[in-house]
Parts: C-alpha cells; sequence; structure tokens
C-alpha cells in the first residue's frame, strides 16, 4: 500500500501556485513543493491542519491510500525508485 498527497489536485481547482499556498499558509515552499509533487516522507500535524484549514478540506481528501505500490523505473544497470 501506498500514500499519496492530493496538494496538486487541490491547489489545481482552487488556480492555486505554490507561491500562493506559502503566502496563505506561511509554509515553507519547500515543504509545499515536496507534498505538491508527492515527495514528501512525512508532514506535521501543524503542516496538515494549515491545508486543510484552507482548502476547506478534511485528511481524507488530502491523503488517500492506494493497494497498488509505485511504479519503479528499470535501468540496465540499476533500479531507480
Amino acid at each position: 500500500m501506498a500514500m499519496h498527497c492530493q496538494l496538486s489536485t487541490l491547489m489545481g481547482s482552487n488556480r492555486y501556485s505554490i507561491q500562493d499556498v506559502h503566502i496563505k499558509t506561511g509554509l515553507a515552499r519547500n515543504t509545499i513543493s515536496n507534498l505538491y509533487y508527492d515527495k514528501a516522507c512525512r508532514i506535521d500535524y501543524e503542516t496538515a491542519e494549515r491545508l486543510c484549514k484552507l482548502f476547506g478540506c478534511t485528511l481524507d481528501d488530502l491523503f488517500v491510500i492506494s493497494d497498488t505500490e509505485p511504479k519503479r523505473k528499470v535501468n540496465e544497470n540499476y533500479f531507480v525508485i
């Protein structure tokens, strides 16, 4: 199973840029970017709370759990995760 962040979808539906979310929440642009691109490994409660407050959503809207593992790209000499 894998958890995925839906921040990019929420931002797109509200037409927010990473800079817009940064200004409205006070979160670091790097934090927002990692969540936007679904690259984050963890999230603070405060970060989740600020994002849910901004988008008027719940954690169920911000994150989804899928049954499939992320696809891995294969190179001739090594695996890239």
